[in-house]
Formats: structure tokens, sequence, C-alpha cells
């Protein structure tokens, strides 16, 4: 079956899935999640996507990002692709791949879906057992969204912006997302669309998408269990 092109859209955000190799560890030390970190800095700068939100997991990482061109976030991965699996394998004495082939995303439906793909992105290592709660775990973006800690990586959407106006009203708001358990329906529909490169949206956003690029935002079929395991498959 031909790969889905991927979609791309002036000013909208994308959800963005790097997975190790067999879902093999692509971190071991923090050195390493820091030089990935740099990598991704320079790599984002040189081709213009802002970063929004990010985790690095042990075997994958997540990021949502808004590119200001077609290419711009696959000339970024490309980029700190090579440069971070030149930098591991060195490390390590090793050879060889380190990625799980091209990386996965999805465009996203600001208004309806930002804020919770912000949210969905940071509580990975709570979902996973890592931590108890997201300010605990270092590796990702909760702690410059919510308690101003210095991440020269992170650009604020300007959706998160509108949250207050000021610094502190918008980390207080953000905050706030972050009260109760993440809804299971949530957590499906945004791996859903992530890993089968659909549209993560409302039926409105969809068509927009469809209109604009030629290529359908959904599955033709919509039959089978949507809730079943399979399709609850891990992040």
């Amino acid at each position: 079956m031909a790969r889905l092109p991927r979609l791309y859209l002036p000013g909208c955000a994308q959800h963005v899935i790097q997975r190790g190799n067999n879902r093999e560890a692509c971190f071991y030390a923090d050195a390493d999640y820091k030089a990935y970190l740099s990598f991704l800095k320079d790599a984002a700068a040189k081709y213009q996507v802002a970063i929004h939100a990010f985790v690095l997991m042990t075997n994958h990482v997540h990021l949502l990002v808004t590119p200001q061109d077609a290419q711009g976030v696959s000339r970024m991965m490309q980029a700190q692709g090579r440069k971070y699996v030149q930098y591991f394998n060195y490390t390590y004495g090793r050879s060889g791949t380190l990625w799980e082939g091209r990386f996965k995303s999805t465009v996203v439906d600001a208004d309806n879906y930002l804020l919770t793909v912000y949210r969905y992105i940071e509580l990975n290592p709570v979902r996973a057992g890592m931590v108890e709660h997201a300010a605990e775990y270092p590796w990702s973006s909760y702690q410059g969204n919510t308690m101003g800690k210095s991440i020269q990586l992170l650009t604020p959407h300007p959706l998160y912006t509108r949250l207050g106006t000021t610094v502190a009203e918008r980390q207080s708001a953000y905050l706030a997302l972050f009260t109760g358990l993440m809804p299971e329906h949530d957590i499906a529909a945004i791996r859903h669309a992530t890993n089968k490169a659909w549209v993560l949206g409302d039926e409105h956003f969809k068509a927009q998408i469809a209109a604009k690029t030629g290529r359908r935002p959904e599955p033709a079929g919509r039959g089978g269990d949507r809730k079943s395991a399979a399709f609850r498959q891990n992040q």
C-alpha cells in the first residue's frame, strides 16, 4: 500500500512522533537527551519550525510544531536525526540505523485539539508510569509551559499565549488543563490520527483540509470497532 503524502497547511500545527528502531532505546544517559535537544534546536531554527511542546521518552519522541513551509518539518527531522545518530553511534561504539523508518505526523485542528495535544505530549511519562506528575520529568516542555523554566527550544503557540495577558496568567491557565485524567477517547484519537497520518480535528476542519489539499482526511471506510484494543495501541 502506497504511503500517504504528508499534510501541510500554512500556520497549521503538527504532532510528530519519532521512534527508535524496533522500539529500542535511543537515549541512555542525560547527555543523550541534551544532545538531541541541542540538535533539534539548531535544526528547528535553520528550517523555521516553531516547537511548542516536546517529550523525549526512552525509545521515542513526541513534538508539537508549526512549520513555515511544506518541507520544514521533514528537513528539520532529517537534519537533527542524522546528527543525533552520528553522536549516538560514536558515543556507544555502534553502527547502523537508530530510527524506525520515517517519522509519523498529523496536522492538528488548533481550535479543538491543540491544547489537548500539548497535554497528551507532556503527560506521556505519567501514562508510562515513569513519574507520578509531569513536573517530575526533566525531558519535556512541561516545566517551561507551566513553571517558567527557560527552554530556548520552545516557541509558544498563539493559542497558548491567549490563555492569559501575563506570563503568570498563562502558566496558571495552562496548569489547570492538567487537572484530572485525560479522557481515553482523546488519547485514542491522537494516537490513531498520528500513527495513520490522518487529520486530527472535527468534521469541519477535516473538510477544510480535504478541500485545500485534495487528500482524504480520514479512512474511507468508517467500519470496525474503534474501541478495540488494536485501536488503542501504545502511543
